[in-house]
């Protein structure tokens, strides 16, 4: 329960918040002063000893519905909102869509001190669903998310009754490739640096094969607006733990314990691997191959279905959403 005290420091924030805001580009700890395609719930929990709210939005199906739900995990760049066509393309489908940000991330809480790991955020993940009173999903991630969204997978595996990954990072051990380790205080240090400019440089160079379109500055605004906001030092530091993680827990030895019918929805030209810039040339350069990757992970996965989108790169959703969500609506009526 909120105290009186907490109620009129969090005011005193918005206030802030809101004129911070008034410089473009400038949002809030929890993405304070940007907008979300569709209305902002919280759920309210208990993690590691201390209370926490995950931002989530729950999209009910247009017309009669079918039944079933999607939730869509996002990646480490990216909040749920960057799901926004792929919500409202499962809405129009008869789909009830949750999208939530993890903890640490977007328009949830910010917490000091917290042991991020993939099955931790699974669990807080899991501990949501539960709340809603939904027993099985059709689970979705992009990115990171499609790592995390394994590792659910993998931790639930009753609660998963299909698996979508698109472009999920995670389908290679980057360190036991050569990424050298980098400890959480370096790469704050790193992350201290982080502009628009720098986000759009690394995600032009790894995503998007030196290309750039409009659809691409949204997503860019959003996360450079985090670093230039007031809370930007706790969501450095939050970026450089959760890089730390991910370096640290990889899944792909455990894709035979994948037992839901799995989707794989992969742009051809995607090199993103954690950890390349800071490689050796020869390192690097063997690094984020997802043609190879994908085709090795779906020999490994026991019921995987692999479509490739050649021509796009790292965010296939974003880049041809029409291609993209063709082939999501196809896949998924297959695999049910």
């Amino acid at each position: 329960m909120r105290t009186g005290t907490a109620t009129i420091v969090a005011a005193g924030l918005m206030i802030s918040v809101h004129l911070a805001s008034a410089q473009e580009g400038v949002y809030g700890p929890r993405l304070e002063g940007f907008d979300y395609p569709y209305a902002i719930q919280t759920y309210s929990f208990t993690s590691q000893g201390a209370e926490h709210e995950m931002a989530y939005m729950d999209v009910a199906p247009k017309g009669t519905g079918n039944g079933r739900t999607v939730a869509l995990l996002h990646g480490k760049n990216f909040c749920s909102a960057t799901w926004e066509e792929t919500i409202s393309t499962l809405s129009d489908a008869g789909y009830r869509v949750i999208a939530p940000d993890q903890v640490g991330f977007c328009a949830s809480t910010k917490p000091d001190g917290y042991q991020f790991s993939l099955a931790q955020l699974a669990a807080n993940t899991k501990s949501l669903l539960d709340s809603l009173g939904i027993e099985r999903v059709t689970l979705g991630g992009h990115s990171m998310g499609g790592m995390l969204a394994m590792r659910f997978a993998i931790q639930y595996p009753d609660s998963v009754e299909q698996l979508v990954l698109v472009n999920p990072i995670g389908l290679e051990d980057w360190q036991a490739e050569g990424v050298p380790y980098a400890t959480i205080d370096g790469l704050y240090q790193a992350e201290l640096t982080t502009n628009a400019d720098s986000i759009k440089a690394y995600q032009q160079r790894f995503f998007y094969s030196g290309e750039w379109k409009e659809a691409y500055d949204r997503p860019v605004s959003m996360l450079a607006g985090l670093y230039a906001g007031p809370g930007g030092e706790k969501v450095a530091y939050i970026q450089a733990q959760t890089s730390e993680m991910l370096l640290g827990q990889p899944v792909l030895y455990e894709f035979p314990r994948i037992s839901a019918p799995t989707l794989l929805l992969i742009g051809g030209l995607d090199r993103t691997a954690l950890g390349a810039n800071r490689s050796a040339p020869d390192v690097a350069a063997r690094l984020g191959n997802y043609p190879v990757l994908a085709r090795q992970a779906a020999e490994r996965i026991p019921n995987a279905t692999l479509v490739e989108f050649p021509d796009l790169g790292h965010s296939p959703q974003m880049e041809e959403p029409e291609k993209f969500h063709d082939a999501l609506l196809k896949g998924i009526a297959r695999l049910n």
